[in-house]
């Protein structure tokens, strides 16, 4: 399917799979349907089952939006618990579309507990409350972490999976690897179970070389000790001055503490000229994403000037991230977007693009751990192998039928699916709704006559920007209430009768 169809199908307000190998654009893809569906007045929720993932999107983890956090299964107690919760009422009837990206990471039991909640909090027992939900992955990445259990629990194995009539939108475009030297066929004979001698001779070609006058190599390993035991010992090899630089963070600190688990920037960074170092945050303007290589060359009133693979010098300046929830920054941190970059681990490795890459395998230790590895270099050329276990070359069994039934699926949807058009240029009426003018009148003439009716200030019973709120988004029940802002659980069932006739009205003499 190409990258337009899968656009459309989206844009059509279907529970959608999206999906594809890496390199494919699953990622901007997702980004142009956020963009273009809150231009088009949907409110969209973006979350990923890890904190890594999250931040490459600017959302939050799918743990900390749902609300359930920790939770491992929902009892009765829970469900009350949080049914009761005004705060995730409103969260969870504000949104019309939620999206989780790197789904493949997500326990199916999590997505049961959303799906259940979401039903309890919207009143609705459609899936997930009647949201449209957009899953985002691929199946061959890396599992849900499992431990002291011998099976894994796929998302795509779920009750709540099923429920969703998914339509799969498979992309089959590449865009990483940019040269057709046998790593694209080599990837591909990993998924689909056709790995054969052939395949095995290109990585023993690879196995045990260097890097020719290639500076920007990342070494790739399986644990997380090799990686600062490398970073750490290149970096005091460097005989110069040190340059620090620390967090600044806003937000309480369990909200910082929650936003800090997903970022690839340190909380303290130490830097000297001639540190190779990785960016951690995109910013197309100065000319690197995430995943770019380059080198410290020099340090301008304690600003690192950072040299790109380009030749390309670029001043580098903190970047913030930010944990936004219910429409409100909750907290704050901004750092320099780099890291070391002589090492990383290749669960960190998962999303980025990488020119050239140093890997030891020799340790791995889950399926598809070699796959998202190898699969992070655009070309055999940039790759080094270091060395491979038999676990580095596995994918999980039970993925390759369902890998065959999903592209299937999506070629059949491809056949009736036209690209999507040109977008619409955003107007008031479509980006953002527009407060009806005489529906705002009525409903400050019934505030101004409840307000002596109950001897209280007009302010009390609800604020201009509510009622604009209101008269903009013209609820159809009290249920729908809870999804404008302004609005909880105790004003609607003080008020909500009086609004919803008085929308009812005003919709009849429109007609009329």
């Amino acid at each position: 399917m190409r990258q337009k169809q899968a656009l459309a199908v989206m844009m059509s307000g279907a529970n959608v799979f999206l999906t594809g190998a890496p390199g494919a654009g699953k990622t901007y893809v997702l980004n142009q349907f956020i963009r273009r569906a809150q231009r088009a007045g949907k409110r969209v929720a973006v979350t990923a089952s890890t904190g890594i993932a999250a931040s490459h999107l600017n959302g939050v983890t799918i743990h900390s939006w749902s609300g359930l956090g920790i939770l491992d299964s929902l009892s009765a107690d829970d469900l009350k618990r949080l049914g009761g919760s005004d705060k995730l009422v409103k969260r969870y009837n504000s949104i019309d579309t939620l999206v989780i990206d790197e789904i493949s990471m997500l326990h199916g039991v999590r997505l049961d507990m959303i799906n259940q909640l979401a039903k309890v909090l919207r009143a609705n027992e459609k899936p997930f409350g009647g949201m449209q939900v957009i899953l985002v992955g691929d199946l061959f990445q890396l599992p849900p972490v499992s431990r002291g259990v011998s099976t894994f629990d796929f998302a795509h194995l779920s009750p709540a999976w099923n429920e969703l009539g998914l339509q799969i939108c498979y992309i089959t475009e590449q865009h990483r690897q940019e040269t057709d030297d046998g790593l694209l066929d080599l990837l591909q004979a990993m998924r689909d179970g056709s790995f054969d001698t052939m395949h095995h001779e290109l990585l023993q070609d690879r196995l045990g070389s260097a890097p020719q006058n290639v500076r920007a190599v990342t070494r790739l390993f399986s644990h997380n000790v090799d990686v600062e035991l490398i970073n750490d010992r290149h970096l005091k090899a460097i005989e110069d001055a040190e340059y620090v630089y620390e967090w600044f963070t806003k937000g309480a600190a369990a909200k910082v503490e929650q936003l800090a688990k997903g970022l690839l920037a340190p909380p303290k960074l130490v830097l000297k000229v001639g540190a190779e170092v990785m960016f951690v945050a995109n910013n197309f303007g100065e000319g690197f994403v995430n995943g770019t290589r380059g080198m410290v060359v020099a340090f301008e009133n304690k600003v690192p000037q950072v040299r790109l693979t380009n030749g390309r010098v670029v001043d580098v300046v903190p970047h913030t991230w930010s944990l936004t929830e219910d429409g409100r920054v909750r907290a704050e941190i901004s750092q320099l977007p780099l890291r070391l970059a002589w090492a990383i681990t290749i669960h960190k490795s998962q999303g980025m693009s990488l020119d050239a890459a140093e890997i030891d395998l020799s340790r791995a230790f889950t399926p598809g751990m070699g796959y998202v590895a190898l699969s992070r270099v655009r070309s055999l050329d940039g790759l080094y192998l270091q060395g491979f276990n038999n676990a580095a070359l596995q994918m999980h069994p039970e993925i390759f039928e369902l890998d065959r039934m999903l592209r299937q699926a999506s070629v059949d949807l491809a056949g009736v699916t036209e690209d999507i058009g040109p977008e619409p240029t955003p107007t008031p009426a479509t980006s953002k709704a527009v407060a009806d003018p005489m529906l705002f009148d009525s409903l400050k003439q019934w505030r101004l006559i409840r307000a002596r009716e109950d001897r209280v200030a007009p302010f009390i019973i609800a604020h201009n920007t509510a009622l604009e709120a209101i008269a903009a988004a013209k609820p159809d029940s009290k249920q729908a209430m809870l999804g404008v802002p302004g609005w909880g659980q105790q004003k609607i069932a003080t008020y909500g009768d009086d609004i919803l006739a008085i929308i009812a009205s005003h919709a009849a003499k429109q007609a009329a």
